[in-house]
Order: C-alpha cells, then structure tokens, then sequence
C-alpha cells in the first residue's frame, strides 16, 4: 500500500516544477543557449551524470509503500505491515535483512570484537568469530577470501562492461539516427555505413555533444555499480556498524537525505528571496527600508541557535501529540521537513540582498524607464523586464548553495539538531563515529563511508555550479 510522507510530497512537486521549467526553456532561446553550453562542456556532462547517479537512488527512496504481510498458514487474508519501506529498500533487501552481531571490517569474514567461544572439548578460548553472512560461503581458512574478491569483482566487472556496451550501442544507434535526419536531401549511404560513422566520430570525440566523456562516466558508473553490486552479495563491503547493520546500506540510504535538505530548503526560500529582493530593489522607499530591517535583524541571529531552538520546540510538540504520529518513519520525516523549512528561512537573506541590488541597477536602464512612461504596471515591468533578467543569478545561486546545505545537514546532525536519529543520514553517521574513533582497534568505515559518499555529491555539485555559473554570465561565458 502506497504511503505518501511529507519530504515525498514536495520532492514530486520539485520534480514536476523542473521538468515544468524544461519545457519553458526549452521553447526560450535566452534559455536554451546556457543550458546548451552547460552539456556541451565536459566537466558539466561528467557532472550532470554523476548527480544523475545520486538523483536517481534518491528518488527510488522516495517512493514508500507499506509491505504486505503473507497470509496466516491456516487460511486467512494477509494485512498490511505498519513498517515503511522504500522501492530503494525493496533493491537493497539483502543488505538490509542481513544484520550481523556488531562492528565488522570492511571484506570481513569475522567481526571486530574478540568474545568467548565455547570448544567441542568443553573448554573455551578467547578469539573472533565468525560473520552470520560476510564472507559465510568461505571455508574457515582466510587465503581463500582474497581469491574469491577478485573473481566476484571479476564477474561484476563482465556485468557492468556488457551493460555498458548495451547502452553504448543505444547511444551510437541515436547518433546514427541524427546523421540520417540531418542527410535528408542527399541519397542515404545504408544503415550499416551510417553506424560506421557515428561509432568512429564516438571513438574520435568528433561528436557535436561530448558524447564520448558522458558514455565514459556513465561506464564507470556502471561498472563500478556491478563490482560493488556482485561483492556486496557475498560480503559486507563497507562494512558493519555498532548493531551490525551494512554501512554500505545506511551510505545509500543517506543520500536521499542529502539531496533532500538541498533541494528542499532551496524550494522554502526561494519565493521569499525573489519577491523580497525585487520589491526591495525596484520600490525602494519605504519597502525597501522595511525588508532591509528584515534581513538584516534575522542575519543578527546566530542561525545555529535558532535551529537548535526551532528544532527543540519541534521534538517537545511531538511528544505531547503521539498520537497524530503512527510511525517512526512520520516523525522523522517531520523532523526533515522541519528542519528544511528552518533553514530555509535563514538562508534567504543573501540571495535576497543579492537580486535588491540587480533591480535596483535594472529599474534605471532605458527600456524600463520607457515602460514605465508609458504607463505600463509595475507588476508588468516586473514580470516582463526586472525577473528574467535577475533569473540567471537565482539559477546560478542556487547551484552554489546546494552544496553548503548538504554540508550544513552533516553538521547540525553532529551536534544533535538536525535529522532524527533513527533517519539515515551522513550527519548520523560522522556523529555515531565519534566514539567509534576512540575505540581499539579503531572502527573507521562508517566515517570513511560518510565522507566518501558526501565529497562525491558536494564536489561534482560544486563543478556544475562553476560550469552553470560560466555558462549564465556572459562576461565568463564569452571568456
């Protein structure tokens, strides 16, 4: 049974008011030509198909559904499970159902903390024993692990070139397809010509679109993907945590939550920021003094405190209404929400101080004057003349802010004011390994885990925002 929660809601509305934009832009050439230039360049190709990665396990988490429970054995109708579970959690079932006893390397075959084990003899001896499920179909000598890594990365690696070649194969079939259409008036050489062709311009990197870089990224991807996808069968390949859950489980499932704290408080501030900003930039006078006092008393508040407040307020309200929350997934999910809509009432300010003053330059030029002497409406000239035009540093502001919300999720998690515990998130799991460094030996994986997964999002979000940014301001586009 479908479940729709909160955070769920607004990401399918985010969704549909992008692809919305799509088409908007996509019948606009002042639109058009920057995004056009943005997957022309390599860097943006090989960064719009790494967070195309990510977009899309997010997005698989995004779609929850109560499980159905199998039928009574002596007959009966089987009933709904109150448990909420994603269609990510249905891939990733044999990662989440196989829970070990506590902390386990990464490629282990027995667990991190030595116990007693009791002898066939009656003795006991003090020794590490073995996983539940890493690495179980082994023998008990250790020299067969390694041999048997490499043949299961081996098959994964057969999988992922194949997959790769299949979709490398869709891609030199489209471009043989446009060589035709584009051919129209002349005779056509033949299908298996026009295939030569188009694989050999591949091969070359002789492609109007850096087909060739997207196709390599995309292969890694998918390569990568299989290798992982064929180990982590077998056995726990980043390892387990304190109550013996996969941290490679727990990594994916975060990035839902990243994407979702960046996406979403970009969606909360984005209404205040345009239309305080422009009203403050093009009135002036008194609107512009009223949402200068605005924001600047709420930039006098320290933000972290004011989350902190906000998100205590939140968690003393839940508990007196219990009731309205039927599951753990709902009252974490609120918390998310919360927390997205308290950021993004204090991360407005600056995008709003920066388009007060784009209108404030914008109102003076020659065009609006002679609108405005021809007695055309403010709200008009604001539609018409002062948006577009203040539109490409919403698109280039929002790019650059992506990356320092997801940064700002793993911080607030860390002292305790941002996501629910029980939620999957990279900030929880930099929080859980504090201690978890302390220990000896010491237990690494889930805070290497965390901020391998997070520097891949930020550091490509970061590459799209340079590439998006040259590509929206002339000056750097013409440079």
């Amino acid at each position: 049974m479908p479940v729709l929660l909160l955070t769920d809601i607004f990401v399918f509305l985010l969704v549909g008011l992008l692809l919305a934009f799509g088409l908007y832009a996509a019948r606009r050439e002042h639109l058009r030509a920057p995004w056009r230039w943005v997957v022309q360049s390599r860097v943006g190709v090989v960064s719009l198909v790494i967070l195309g990665s990510y977009a899309a396990i997010g997005l698989l988490d995004t779609v929850h559904f109560h499980p159905r429970l199998e039928a009574p054995a002596g007959g009966g109708v089987g009933g709904k499970s109150s448990e909420v579970l994603s269609l990510l959690d249905l891939w990733l079932a044999p990662l989440r159902e196989r829970q070990e006893k506590t902390y386990s390397a990464p490629f282990a075959t027995h667990l991190h903390a030595m116990e007693t084990l009791a002898q066939p003899d009656g003795t006991s001896r003090r020794d590490y024993p073995r996983l539940v499920h890493g690495g179980a179909h082994l023998a008990a000598s250790e020299g067969e692990r390694g041999r048997d890594i490499m043949l299961t990365s081996l098959s994964g690696l057969t999988k992922g070139l194949a997959l790769w070649a299949l979709v490398t194969m869709v891609a030199v079939a489209l471009l043989a397809w446009r060589r035709r259409r584009g051919r129209e008036r002349n005779p056509p050489r033949g299908l298996i010509r026009d295939w030569g062709h188009a694989l050999r311009d591949l091969a070359r990197g002789g492609t109007q679109w850096p087909w060739r870089t997207g196709l390599l990224a995309l292969g890694l991807i998918l390569i990568l993907g299989a290798v992982t996808a064929e180990l982590a069968v077998k056995y726990h390949v980043l390892g387990t945590d304190k109550v013996g859950e996969d941290v490679l489980y727990q990594a994916l499932k975060s990035i839902r939550t990243g994407l979702v704290i960046g996406t979403l408080t970009t969606l909360v501030m984005l209404p205040a920021a345009i239309l305080l900003g422009i009203m403050a930039g093009y009135y002036r006078g008194l609107a512009d003094d009223v949402i200068q006092y605005l924001y600047t008393t709420l930039n006098s508040i320290p933000g972290v405190l004011l989350i902190a407040a906000a998100v205590l307020m939140l968690q003393v309200h839940m508990s007196n209404h219990e009731a309205e929350f039927t599951s753990l997934a709902q009252r974490a999910d609120l918390r998310l929400f919360f927390l997205c809509l308290i950021l993004g009432v204090t991360s407005w300010t600056g995008l709003c101080r920066l388009l007060r003053g784009e209108a404030l330059k914008l109102r003076e030029v020659d065009y609006v004057q002679a609108a405005q002497a021809l007695g055309v409406g403010n709200l008009s000239i604001i539609a018409r003349h002062i948006l577009p035009n203040v539109l490409h540093l919403v698109i280039i502001a929002l790019a650059l802010d992506f990356s320092g919300l997801v940064l700002a999720e793993a911080v607030l998690s860390y002292i305790n004011i941002g996501v629910d515990p029980t939620m999957n998130s990279w900030g929880n799991m930099i929080n859980g390994a504090r201690l978890e460094l302390a220990r000896e030996p010491i237990v690494w994986w889930s805070l290497a885990s965390a901020f391998l997964f997070m520097f891949v999002l930020v550091l490509f979000a970061n590459l799209l925002a340079d590439v998006v940014r040259d590509a929206f301001d002339p000056r750097l586009r013409g440079a």
